[in-house]
């Protein structure tokens, strides 16, 4: 008698080892995606560091944007790792790299906060730039601290106070700017944006596989061109300025800023806390969309990012972007982010974003970063249970709240005065609560999680939770890293006295009858689903 042992002798063969291509069709949009958004980022701080700071095009062209490309190539080259090293870990070929680029909110702060005040005061260009060189080194040294208590965090922070802090981020400082960009040009703008979402959100394909991110600037740019909307003598002076930049450090530039930190710490502490706060909530989104990538791991890239950046010479600290998810349902895997900072680098290297600027309608570029923030912000709602939803609104709100007051400050800037010397009373009157939004958005990462959480644990009836939550603000409004224009003692009391009277209403609700029948969470009640 013989026994048949085939199906046992195939159940106990080894799992063969997973074989991940190189690349992907998937990969040439996500990388005309991801690459145009970086080129929009770059283009930016290039045209803010030279007009508004006043730092000689030369050094800009030569020194700054090869310490970013140097900062970009090493750390899209970490983050294609760590994808590679997930997928065989989970023996998965669709695994997503994280996207990496200079920080978008950073790029505005380290030059209207840190580099054009001193450059104002000193009326010395060079001298602003070393502060801004002290103050990514900061950043950086402050989220690698970040990478040692951040995953605690993240255990402790609902899922819905994470994707909604994110959401708000994407739907204003992601969103609106692009969207008014195109809409001040729509002609340009709207033709391309349809391209793109019929590209990325519906399984129509492009003729010949053309990738969606390729075709959308080629034709905004013919665009254009053709209606008149760029200049030829432009590019020929762009072509002119083209500065060739070897990397070399910059030490005695750091060195020159680190010593005179005090006035770097009070922007440095909370803009490093937002850091790794918004890594945690970008690594939660990657985690939403099927990645789970350790958090310790990004932190500590996205620190040294920043400290290797400020070594060679730019101020512009980089990090790990909103987006994961747009790149995954683009096709993107695990080297398109390689393929995307490498272009960007080599284009830094060469000098060529002056060219660039002439030649690209920013119209044209632009919705691709629309695009990011309509995806970020329908994430938040769709992959958390339907009970949370409000919680994701709460968490919205200070974004909103701190993207408004820039919108006013900038306004009132343009006309010459400030909303102090317009007076709180009459911008209340004309209906403008400009004092209670300041004071909302003040911290708003930070108070975005925070009332996530709270919210979260109020809908769930963990009434304890809220008020330890609510205690925990008051801490951090009384300390100023939230509410309050700067890290003080004492910064923002009665925002912390009123945290105390919700942290008491809370603990009051706990002692009721009914307070301690749990709330059941359906996990599958998704609004996607």
């Amino acid at each position: 008698m013989t026994t048949d042992t085939g199906p046992q002798t195939d159940a106990a063969a080894p799992t063969p080892k997973l074989a991940l291509p190189w690349w992907t069709p998937g990969d040439t949009n996500a990388f005309f995606g991801l690459g145009f958004n970086i080129l929009v980022n770059v283009l930016t701080l290039t045209a803010l560091t030279i007009g508004v700071v006043q730092v000689p095009s030369d050094i800009v062209l030569g020194t700054v944007l090869p310490a970013l490309g140097v900062a970009l190539v090493l750390g899209n080259l970490y983050y294609t790792f760590l994808a590679r090293r997930l997928a065989r870990r989970e023996n998965r070929d669709d695994v997503t790299a994280l996207p990496y680029g200079p920080s978008v909110p950073h790029m505005f702060i380290v030059i209207f906060v840190v580099m054009l005040p001193v450059y104002l005061g000193t009326g010395d260009p060079i001298r602003a730039w070393e502060s801004g060189l002290a103050w990514a080194f900061l950043i950086g040294v402050i989220v690698m601290i970040g990478a040692f208590v951040g995953p605690y965090i993240r255990r402790l922070t609902p899922r819905a106070a994470m994707l909604g802090t994110l959401a708000g981020i994407s739907i204003t400082f992601i969103s609106m700017r692009p969207a008014a960009q195109m809409w001040e040009v729509a002609w340009i703008g709207l033709p391309v944006l349809a391209i793109i979402l019929v590209g990325f959100f519906t399984d129509m394909r492009l003729p010949f596989n053309i990738p969606v991110g390729l075709a959308a600037l080629l034709i905004g740019t013919a665009i254009g061109w053709i209606g008149g909307y760029m200049s030829a003598p432009d590019v020929s002076a762009a072509v002119e300025n083209i500065a060739i930049g070897i990397p070399d450090q910059r030490f005695d530039l750091l060195f020159n800023g680190l010593s005179d930190l005090a006035p770097l710490l009070g922007t440095a502490i909370p803009l490093g806390v937002y850091n790794f706060t918004e890594a945690m909530s970008n690594v939660e989104s990657a985690a939403a969309a099927g990645d789970s990538y350790n958090l310790r791991s990004v932190l500590l890239a996205d620190g040294a990012g920043a400290v290797v950046g400020s070594a060679f010479g730019s101020p512009f600290p980089p990090a790990v972007y909103i987006g994961h998810p747009g790149w995954k349902d683009a096709g993107g895997r695990a080297n398109y982010s390689l393929a995307s900072g490498a272009a960007i680098g080599v284009l830094c290297f060469a000098g060529l974003f002056g060219v660039l600027a002439a030649l690209l309608p920013v119209p044209a570029i632009v919705p691709i970063l629309l695009y990011i923030g309509l995806l970020i912000g329908a994430q938040a709602f769709q992959a958390v249970p339907r009970l949370h939803a409000v919680a994701v609104v709460a968490a919205i709100l200070p974004n909103l709240a701190q993207w408004g007051t820039g919108q006013i400050d900038n306004a009132l800037a343009a006309a010459g005065t400030t909303a102090t010397e317009v007076g709180l009373d009459a911008l209340d009157g004309a209906g403008v609560v400009y004092g209670g939004l300041k004071t909302l958005g003040e911290g708003a990462v930070l108070v975005g999680l925070i009332l996530g959480t709270i919210v979260t644990f109020l809908l769930e009836k963990k009434f304890h939770y809220a008020a330890a939550g609510a205690v925990v603000a008051a801490a951090l409004s009384f300390i100023g890293l939230i509410h309050a224009p700067e890290v003080e003692w004492a910064a923002a009391p009665e925002v912390a006295l009123g945290y105390l009277f919700f942290a008491a209403v809370c603990a009051a609700y706990w002692f009721l009858p009914g307070a301690r029948t749990p709330v059941v969470v359906d996990d599958g009640d998704l609004v996607e689903h």
